[in-house]
């Protein structure tokens, strides 16, 4: 596996230096499958680090790596590289057993020593797991045969749930220790249905297939993976035969590319929420400009006008298929109520409020050109906003450090559609994954975190959801459908995950 010094995302040159390569064309062998992807890996260590909880790296580190936990495409659970799990009765006990004859890329042994040490670095805040908050409440971890049980230090109803999550893969033990972090980088080998090849930063991935790979040999013996962020170069790539699937492109482009003879698309509902961060420490204290802000936004005329119709418009962070969504919770377009707010605060077309917002730019269908439409519809209501664009790498960096602009926009991953982590770590002060930080909302989640009776924890997270709206601490703006355009010699199985990963590609 190969890096160079290459800046990340500058496609025009990497795709040329993946000829060079010798790289699969598409006339080759369909044996041979290339995709056209809308980022690129960072980085090869699926628990660390801000790309570790980029719900669109998930895919690509799912090639590589397995999680304690699977998660199928209808966003069920099922065993992963552990068979059995739970709490004991009292709470005050976890289990694990942990899935016998599986092999690491090198062809070492995959044992319950792996899951331990996996789990203990995740734990440790020196490691950079953005969940330590999760890991670190579970400790002294004993083996059995292939039976592990821990101390519940601190209960989190959830950690099951993050096994099959952001961060819940795990990694080797006998060879990260050996060659540690850097080598890991340079060399990085999983238990997962892939084997990567080649790879070059910014430009693409080649993998091989895990011939012994557990869950059975992946379809396709070869795979490259390119990264292509601009959605236009995406669809260049599908229309002339240079990839054979790619996804996350405009919506009339997806219609009229489905059309054509020799290719076919799919598109289905996905647990991602296209939202906007709100910021607190400036402009957005005043409530009555957040709740303008939202209250300016016509977001079905969006859907309609500028996603043709794919996508479900939201008033919370839960979409539909989340435990926690909440079908009562409405919040109204009301463009005359958001001038009155506005008034009440002393701003109006003639003075406006202003701030800047964040938005990506081909990262998602129409992004950019949905926050140029929300900014005209704020124009019109008494606010002047604006966008600077950034990669979703900056925005990360930014959230975490809490220096985000007033407002930003982003995709919120939640594929396990609990309601922490969703409306729970994008609006608790104290995770790192927030924007909005004040007391009044931590005090009314922080009783949650630990809620040991079901019942009582979903309703509860409801009724955040309805603070959250009334306060209007959070823009939730909608639901995705993912659109994947693919030749017609494969098929693309629909996950509700949106996690479309090659393994999960078969000959038509």
């Amino acid at each position: 596996m190969t890096h160079t010094r290459r800046e990340f995302l500058q496609t025009g040159i990497s795709l040329a230096a993946l000829t060079m390569l010798g790289a699969p064309a598409f006339a080759q062998s369909i044996d041979n499958l290339v995709i056209a992807y809308n980022t690129g890996v960072p980085n090869w260590d699926p628990t660390t680090g801000a790309s570790a909880v980029n719900p669109k790296l998930q895919p690509l580190y799912l090639t590589v790596f397995d999680r304690y936990i699977q998660q199928e495409a209808d966003l069920k659970f099922s065993p992963g590289l552990l068979t059995k799990w739970g709490f004991s009765d009292d709470k005050k006990k976890i289990h694990m057993t942990v899935r016998e004859g599986v092999k690491w890329h090198d062809g070492s042994s995959f044992g319950p020593e792996d899951v331990v040490f996996s789990l203990q670095r995740a734990a440790d805040p020196k490691s950079g797991n953005p969940g330590q908050f999760v890991w670190g409440k579970f400790g002294n971890y004993k083996i059995d045969g292939n039976v592990i049980t821990g101390d519940v230090l601190e209960y989190e109803p959830t950690v099951f749930k993050w096994m099959a999550f952001l961060t819940g893969y795990v990694l080797p033990k006998a060879y990260f220790e050996k060659v540690g972090p850097e080598g890991f980088e340079k060399a990085p080998i999983g238990t997962g249905p892939y084997k990567i090849d080649r790879y070059e930063r910014g430009a693409y991935v080649r993998l091989v297939a895990n011939k012994d790979y557990w869950r059975g040999k992946p379809a396709y013996d070869v795979v490259t993976i390119k990264f292509v962020p601009d959605a236009a170069s995406r669809v260049a790539e599908i229309e002339s035969g240079n990839s054979h699937v790619t996804l996350e492109i405009p919506y009339e482009e997806y219609d009229r590319l489905k059309g054509k003879p020799g290719l076919k698309g799919e598109a289905f509902p996905v647990a991602d929420v296209g939202m906007i961060f709100l910021t607190n420490g400036g402009v957005m204290d005043d409530k009555n400009v957040r709740l303008a802000a939202h209250h300016a936004i016509d977001k079905q005329l969006i859907i309609d006008r500028l996603l043709r119709g794919y996508g479900v418009p939201l008033s919370t962070l839960d979409a539909p298929e989340y435990d926690a969504f909440d079908p009562k919770l409405k919040f109204a377009y009301d463009p005359e109520k958001a001038k009155q707010l506005l008034a009440a605060s002393g701003y109006s077309t003639k003075n406006p409020v202003r701030f800047k917002i964040q938005a990506t730019r081909g990262y998602k269908p129409k992004d950019y050109e949905m926050i140029q439409a929300i900014v005209g519809m704020w124009r019109r209501v008494g606010i002047e906003a604006e966008i600077e664009i950034y990669e979703i790498a900056k925005h990360f960096e930014l959230r975490a450090a809490h220096q985000l602009a007033p407002a930003a926009f982003y995709n919120w991953g939640n594929a396990i559609g609990d309601p922490t982590t969703s409306t729970g770590h994008a609006m608790f002060g104290p995770s790192p994954h927030s924007a909005w930080k004040t007391d009044d909302l931590d005090k009314k989640i922080m009783p949650l975190w630990g809620e040991k009776d079901e019942a009582k924890r979903i309703q509860g997270w409801k009724d955040v959801s309805a603070y959250i709206m009334e306060q209007g601490y959070v823009i939730p703006l909608l639901q995705y459908v993912m659109p994947v355009i693919h030749t017609n010699k494969i098929i693309v199985p629909s996950a509700a995950t949106g996690d479309v990963t090659a393994a999960m590609m078969k000959p038509a």
